[in-house]
């Protein structure tokens, strides 16, 4: 993996948790029960699926470790089924509020979207000077 790659993998790994603590917070704070849960569950089960897929990858396509392209798509499909699973639950049993979910959801789009604009920033200026 090149340094860039090093780079954007761990600024959306620290930012995911960052923006799921500070979300869930002014959640909490500024709006209702229902809806605050929803970012805050929402926000947990993208975090917690995104750091089971960089394990997996790295664990799976480690050298020396190279695992079947099945088996990483098998956990992928295990995660993806138990995640829309929850998903379900929490909406059809009203646990949580769909917009709140859905917001909380967007946790990890946020992070890599902020590390793309901090890379491409870093790009531009070093290439102006």
């Amino acid at each position: 993996m090149t340094g860039v790659q090093q780079r954007i993998l761990g600024f959306v790994t620290k930012s995911n948790w960052f923006i799921f603590l500070v979300g869930g917070l002014l959640a909490l704070i500024n709006l209702d029960r229902g809806f605050a849960l929803g970012v805050i569950t929402g926000a947990l089960i993208v975090t917690v699926n995104f750091h089971l897929l960089a394990r997996t990858l790295k664990t799976s396509l480690a050298p020396g470790r190279l695992s079947s392209r099945n088996v990483i798509l098998a956990k992928y499909y295990i995660r993806f089924a138990i995640s829309g699973l929850l998903i379900f639950v929490l909406i059809s049993r009203h646990i949580v509020d769909p917009l709140g979910l859905v917001l909380g959801l967007s946790v990890v789009v946020v992070s890599i979207t902020l590390a793309t604009m901090c890379e491409l920033t870093k790009h531009l200026f070093r290439e102006a000077v």
